[in-house]
């Protein structure tokens, strides 16, 4: 049942990769975003997004929470096109602004290996690609689709515009990051979501799992974390490159491991509440 519904699903989205290819990119940003916006609470929980927008606005002044699904249901509409669009971002720097570069500067020129992270937000794949186009050495892990009709053609576009070495997620890609760093590049990874194999740690005031392993390769490699955000701002994107979270002196020892996962979750957390509709709103992470 569950192969029938995954050529189903891809047959549906290589349909519309399809129809977006003819109309083009200016003309589908004007109808996907809006299209997604109607349709998309029919294929995702409502309950499961408004149990996460209250959890993440406890503290905010104000907020409209059918503004903030609206905008998500949006941003999705964007990224989805963006996706068939890779190689136009990849050779033009129009789109973006960045911000914190210096952080970037320092590391190439001492020629240092990093741990960098972020969640989520806007068009997330954009990291892996500009931190690639600053010439930083780069590996990047990635969560496969679980549509494996789906899943080869987003590996291809990831290895050809974002980052040409991509680390599926698991054991084995553990021991592939160990590698790469070994040969002093740097590690990115998207750090906001449920991992089974993590450890209970406060997220917006709720313990969720959360995943160790930047942590853990930074005290065991003595390298630094890295946060980098990226917000959607009308048709442009704004990325900073933020202070570095300093490991390389710390020991190396279960209450540091978690002590930095625990800083991790709270810089994402301000990444979030900057601007909540941009983040993926439709994954229980509190489960």
């Amino acid at each position: 049942m569950k192969k029938i519904k995954y050529v189903f699903e891809a047959l549906v989205i290589y349909f519309i990769f399809f129809i977006i290819k003819i109309i083009g990119f200016k003309l589908s940003r004007k109808i996907f975003p809006t299209i997604f916006k109607k349709i998309g609470p029919f294929f995702k929980s409502e309950t499961i997004i408004d149990q996460n927008i209250d959890r993440i606005s406890r503290g905010l002044a104000s907020y409209d929470k059918d503004n903030i699904k609206d905008k998500m249901w949006e941003n999705y509409g964007n990224v989805f096109i963006e996706y068939l669009f890779l190689s136009k971002f990849k050779t033009d720097n129009s789109h973006i602004n960045i911000k914190g570069k210096q952080y970037i500067e320092k590391i190439i020129k001492n020629n240092e290996t990093t741990i960098f992270i972020s969640g989520h937000l806007a068009n997330f794949e954009f990291m892996s690609m500009e931190l690639t186009k600053m010439k930083i050495k780069l590996a990047t892990i990635y969560r496969p689709l679980n549509n494996f009709f789906l899943n080869p053609f987003m590996e291809h576009l990831r290895k050809q515009y974002i980052c040409k070495n991509q680390i599926k997620k698991g054991i084995p890609g553990i021991r592939q990051a160990v590698e790469y760093i070994n040969k002093n590049y740097s590690i990115a990874l998207m750090v906001d979501q449920r991992v089974s194999e993590g450890k209970l740690l406060p997220f917006f005031g709720e313990d969720a799992w959360t995943t160790t392993l930047p942590a853990q390769l930074a005290l065991k490699y003595k390298c630094n974390i890295t946060p980098i955000s990226i917000y959607r701002i009308d048709d442009k994107f704004e990325m900073e490159i933020l202070k570095p979270i300093e490991v390389t002196n710390i020991e190396n020892n279960e209450e540091n491991k978690i002590k930095i996962s625990s800083e991790i979750n709270k810089t994402i957390e301000i990444m979030i509440k900057k601007d909540p509709s941009q983040w993926i709103l439709t994954h229980n992470r509190w489960k």
